[in-house]
Parts: structure tokens; C-alpha cells; sequence
């Protein structure tokens, strides 16, 4: 039987903008109570606006996922203006594109902060007062990269594969407590995720899809709140992109080939773009 999820909290973070936003949409749409939390005040008030179009009690909360403490106060804020948080959505993360060897520590421990450690930030408080509960439903956004490690993307990978991880063990140990965790695979998203990092670096190597093949946001929300009803360990909106990444740990010479040709092409395209418009 699916589980009615109308009047049953959700508290995301990272809700400003995305797929958190999307996913704040879809599950206010499905009679849910939200909860926002994000650092950016400003988009979590339009979001805010657009889950109240859905009668549904809806609270906004400032929060850095690195901060262990408010990450405890925004679990506890949720509770206190929405009551008992039936489901938790840590998708607070960012992306950087950079040759490992070019990575500084300063970046890489940043992005661990940010996607491993504000994870764990988040889902800890969380599954305390789902103890309490004897219900709850965790969600960890990591990625289809999470199962493969991709070039010029290895810590972002690396960060992507440990909440996978994370993920998955925590769906066995929180059993006994009837709570669930799954873990969310999104491919190319239609999000800020591009634009920002093109806004920070310039021109990226590997990433920069035709947005002919990217999924909205709207789909990997969707794609949440069906797990919600019915919960399984991992959500994807591309079975073909599955069995790709799961067949690349099986023949990773192959995988690594595919690779190599792929980058090669995305820079030759570049470089007759470039000598087009000089």
C-alpha cells in the first residue's frame, strides 16, 4: 500500500533553487507541510510563495548545512512550526570542475564540508527525532556520478560516492526504528548547478550537455515523492544511465576508453567553436 503522505512534514535543505525547490513544489502539491531551509532567505520566500498556493503549512528557515549547530536548531525550528518531521531531504551541495592534481586542499575539503559533512550534519539531528517517531523517511541527493568516477569531477565524485554510501548503510541500521533512507541519482538536471560553475571558472572541459539532454528539475522531484509513497533505496529518473553506471565498475577499461573519447570530442567541439567566433 502506498503511504498517504498529506499532513506529513518534510524539511528540505538546500531548497533555495533546483531540484530542492522543485522537490519543495512537488511534495507541497502532494498535501505535504514544508519546511525550507537554505542560506539564501530571498529564494526560499518565492519558493515559500509557491507551496502555500497548495494550502499547506510552509516554514523558511536560514541555514548552513556546514554548521553542525544550526543544522540541530533548523531540525528543531521544523518541528516547532510544523510538528513531528515525517521525511528529511539533505540536497545542500555544489560541484566543481578541475583536474585533480590541480585541486587545491582549500576546495576540496570545501566541498567535502559542504556534500559529505552537511550531510551528515543534517540526517543525524534527523534521524534522532525519527527515533522518537518510530517513522521517518530520510533522502540523500548524491548523484549518477556517485557510482561513476568521472575526470576533471573526481572529488565531486569522491563526495557523491560517500553519501551513496552513507545512504545505503543507514537504510539498514534505521530499520529497526522504521525509518528509510534512499539515496537520489540525478543525471544532467536543469538547475543553477552549470551556470554557477561556469560563472566561477569560465569555460568547462567536461560538462556543458545540450540542454536537449537534460531532465528537468521537476522530474527528479517527482521521481522523490513517488519514493515517498513508496520508499526504495534508490531513486533514478534514468534506468538507461543506471545500467551504464553499473556496467562502467564491471569493465572499467572500457569505461575509461568511453571517457577519453568523450573529453576529446567536448574539446575539439570547443576549439571550433572558439576559431568560429574569433
Amino acid at each position: 500500500m502506498p503511504i498517504e503522505l498529506t499532513a506529513k512534514p518534510i524539511l528540505i535543505a538546500g531548497a533555495s533553487s533546483g531540484i530542492g525547490a522543485a522537490t519543495a513544489r512537488a511534495c507541497a502539491a502532494a498535501g505535504m507541510p514544508v519546511a525550507l531551509a537554505a542560506r539564501r532567505l530571498d529564494k526560499l520566500e518565492q519558493v515559500a510563495s509557491d507551496c502555500m498556493k497548495h494550502d499547506v503549512p510552509t516554514s523558511v528557515i536560514e541555514c548552513d548545512v556546514t554548521d553542525a549547530e544550526a543544522c540541530a536548531r533548523m531540525v528543531d525550528q521544523a518541528e516547532t512550526e510544523l510538528g513531528p518531521v515525517y521525511a528529511v531531504f539533505a540536497n545542500a551541495g555544489f560541484g566543481q570542475e578541475s583536474p585533480l592534481l590541480d585541486m587545491s586542499d582549500a576546495d576540496t575539503r570545501a566541498m567535502f564540508e559542504t556534500n559529505l559533512f552537511g550531510t551528515l550534519n543534517v540526517v543525524r539531528p534527523a534521524a534522532e527525532r525519527m527515533k522518537g517517531h518510530a517513522q521517518g523517511h530520510l533522502l540523500i541527493c548524491s548523484s549518477c556520478l556517485g557510482l561513476f568516477p568521472t575526470p576533471w569531477y573526481s572529488i565531486y565524485s569522491a563526495t557523491k560516492a560517500s553519501q551513496h554510501h552513507i545512504g545505503r548503510a543507514l537504510d539498514v541500521e534505521l530499520r529497526e526504528h522504521n525509518i528509510r533512507c534512499s539515496t537520489v541519482h540525478p543525471v544532467g538536471t536543469k538547475t543553477e548547478f552549470f551556470d554557477e560553475m561556469k560563472a566561477k571558472q569560465g569555460t568547462l572541459t567536461v560538462a556543458g550537455s545540450s540542454e536537449s539532454f537534460m531532465q528537468p528539475a521537476s522530474a527528479v522531484a517527482n521521481a522523490i515523492v513517488r519514493c515517498l509513497r513508496r520508499p526504495r533505496p534508490e531513486v533514478w529518473t534514468s534506468a538507461p544511465a543506471r545500467y551504464a553506471m553499473i556496467a562502467s565498475g564491471f569493465f572499467p577499461r572500457l569505461a575509461g576508453f568511453a571517457m577519453r573519447k568523450a573529453i576529446a570530442k567536448r574539446l575539439n567541439d570547443q576549439a571550433r567553436e572558439s576559431s568560429t567566433t574569433a
